[in-house]
């Protein structure tokens, strides 16, 4: 959209002798921004189309909305009174809400640094997070998954990249999914080592995850990341602490090679119940550095779980 406002602006500035207000400005971006038409499309289906035709007043003809009634029937008079009417329960509402009527806009919105909204839409490859249309083709929103007035932060585990209609329509199932997980933070395990960890052992942490490095390491600097909420594997995460998870590995990743030149790669696995071999029944998951020449062959990497599986 920045090849569009700059023109625009200008455009709006001729058009006003040299002198126009931000708000004008404004108002004329939104009228070229295809995103907010389409938002205000659904919304129009979503809303009001879907009540006032229960209540009989409107009709939906494919693209369009007519009224049930024929226009043309009420004289000009009846119309204007009509008309006024409508501007004045607008006006009445307004002025009992004030500002607090677009608050729900207001949130969506977040208000977030560009860098940050940079950062979020990077991570999910300029897709929608759950129905993965491309920005090209949809627009996309940054959307905090508990929202703020809940006590949602701007962390990255808790901001998710949405399409503007899975945005409207994903409904409280996220936002309850992260209420549970961040009521179950605090809750801990006795007999788990990983609930009772010592602090001193941790090397980096977000708001629902944290790394250490493992005790009896399979290569040096191999690290754990472990949820804090107590789930015993992969398939009982939550999606936000899964995204947690992937935070840390990220930046583990950088963290390693820098520290070491000689890291060229990385093994990443998880052990899921006994059979697979898992002896801490709490998820973790291993972030093994590998080094060339560190295995005679390499070859097959975590097929290797089932010996003699790594070549074929």
């Amino acid at each position: 959209m920045s090849h569009i406002y700059q023109p625009v602006m200008i455009k709006e500035l001729l058009t006003h002798g040299g002198k126009a207000s931000i708000r004008n400005i404004a108002a004329a971006f939104l009228a070229c921004d295809e995103s907010q038409l389409e938002y205000y499309e659904q919304i129009t289906k979503d809303m009001p189309g879907k009540v006032l035709g229960k209540h009989g007043i409107v009709l939906r003809d494919g693209d369009d909305y007519r009224l049930t009634t024929d226009p043309s029937s009420l004289s000009s008079k009846e119309r204007g009174e009509l008309i006024r009417l409508c501007d004045e329960k607008v006006s009445a509402y307004l002025q009992k809400r004030g500002t607090a009527a677009y608050d729900h806009r207001r949130a969506a919105l977040g208000y977030l640094s560009g860098s940050l909204r940079y950062e979020i839409l990077k991570r999910a490859g300029f897709r929608c997070e759950l129905c993965g249309i491309s920005a090209d083709d949809r627009a996309i929103e940054v959307d905090h998954i508990l929202p703020r007035k809940h006590g949602g932060e701007d962390d990255l585990t808790n901001l998710q990249a949405l399409c503007f209609k899975c945005n409207a329509n994903k409904g409280a199932r996220d936002d309850e999914d992260f209420r549970t997980v961040r009521e179950g933070i605090n809750a801990r395990q006795s007999d788990c080592i990983f609930c009772e960890l010592s602090v001193d052992r941790i090397i980096a942490s977000n708001t629902l995850a944290f790394a250490i490095r493992d005790n009896y390491p399979v290569t040096q600097l191999h690290t754990l990341v472990i949820p804090k909420r107590h789930a015993a594997t992969f398939f009982n995460l939550f999606e936000p602490e899964r995204r947690a998870i992937n935070q840390l590995l990220d930046g583990l990743r950088v963290e390693i090679m820098k520290q070491d030149a000689s890291v060229s790669g990385f093994n990443i696995g998880m052990n899921n119940g006994d059979t697979a071999g898992q002896t801490i029944g709490h998820a973790h998951v291993h972030l093994i550095p590998r080094r060339h020449g560190d295995v005679q062959d390499p070859r097959g990497g975590v097929r290797g779980v089932i010996p003699g599986k790594t070549a074929y």
